[in-house]
């Protein structure tokens, strides 16, 4: 057998490769979900290196296997970086043979990421939004970076219109900057709970690390919440809510907001199922009462949208193997010693 061959991924090229596929990106993260719920994947919990010096700053490690691919996707967390002028996470995944055991790509991780975060909370707003039978029209986001702009490019092509945009972001100029991204009629909201209340579908995608968010008045309209960076809302105001995980014990881990709440009340009564309930059993989801998606992002979503890149690529003749890049030649123990 020929030693397998390398190639390396550019983020460039990723995201060209991806451009206008966002309903099958949609598709390949509602087929992990699926594969995930009926045991065909495996996903440890993910790794967290982190820093005593730094305590906003991590590198998570996020292992994990589908049927034909298996592999893993190292990302950074920095958000000082954004007082640098750069993105506040960068990550590589690496994509292995299961069968040889062989990494063959390396590809930027970032966009990849970003997209199957969006992808996730794309598929939840239509899956919890059919099932509770009423469908908002006043989108409300609270965290003005990468991820926000990406979930608004995914509502968007998958068919949400929206009679109001606002947007929140404790530095004012990156809401202002998303609105002008948007161009579209956006407002710039200065207080998170005038945001909150005038909004039916919240979304946020903060780099908060500690509940901030925790005034139950703010939600009386029962507004459904795709609580995409998992630590803004408070125990307390989780344990108010409807709660839908994408995974329930990778959700409850890591000092998420549910995993606060878990700690708070001592059980998981509170939690009322997860995406492969919503999208196989379904689920009773209630009107009279704020729903809350928070999704953890498991690594599988990223191996089955990183594999699609690499077939992609491939197929269309965008990606070059690196010469050489295992320098060990194939061996056979077959024969007889030399």
């Amino acid at each position: 057998m020929d030693t397998p061959t390398f190639t390396t991924v550019s983020g460039r090229q990723v995201a060209e490769i991806l451009r206008g596929r966002h309903a099958e990106v949609v598709g390949l993260v509602r087929d992990s979900y699926l594969a995930h719920g009926e045991g065909r994947t495996v996903n440890p919990p993910s790794a967290f290196l982190r820093f005593p010096d730094r305590p906003r700053d991590r590198v998570i490690a996020l292992p994990a296997a589908l049927e034909t691919v298996n592999g893993v996707k190292w990302i950074s967390s920095r958000p000082g970086n954004l007082d640098l002028g750069l993105p506040r996470a960068a990550a590589v995944l690496v994509l292995n043979d299961p069968v040889t055991g062989f990494p063959y790509a390396c590809l930027e991780g970032a966009v990849i990421s970003a997209s199957r975060t969006a992808a996730s909370a794309a598929l939840a707003a239509r899956v919890l939004t059919e099932q509770r039978g009423t469908r908002p029209t006043r989108l409300g986001i609270i965290g003005a970076g990468l991820i926000a702009r990406y979930i608004h490019e995914y509502l968007d092509a998958t068919g949400w219109r929206f009679d109001r945009i606002a947007v929140h972001d404790l530095h004012e100029q990156y809401a202002h900057r998303f609105a002008e991204y948007l161009d579209a009629d956006v407002s710039v909201h200065t207080d998170p709970g005038a945001l909150i209340e005038s909004s039916d579908l919240v979304v946020f995608a903060t780099t908060a690390t500690t509940p901030h968010i925790g005034e139950q008045a703010w939600f009386r309209h029962h507004p459904l919440v795709l609580h995409v960076s998992l630590r803004d809302l408070t125990p307390e105001l989780i344990l108010d809510c409807h709660n839908v995980l994408d995974d329930i014990d990778h959700c409850l881990a890591a000092d998420t907001s549910v995993h606060l709440a878990e700690q708070h009340c001592g059980d998981r009564r509170f939690v009322h199922g997860s995406m492969y309930d919503a999208l196989t059993t379904g689920l009773a989801v209630p009107r009279d009462r704020t729903v809350v998606f928070s999704p953890f992002g498991m690594g599988v979503l990223d191996l089955a949208v990183g594999r699609f890149v690499h077939r992609e690529g491939t197929r269309l003749g965008l990606l070059d193997p690196v010469p050489d890049f295992f320098s060990t030649p194939a061996m056979s123990w077959t024969g007889a010693r030399p």
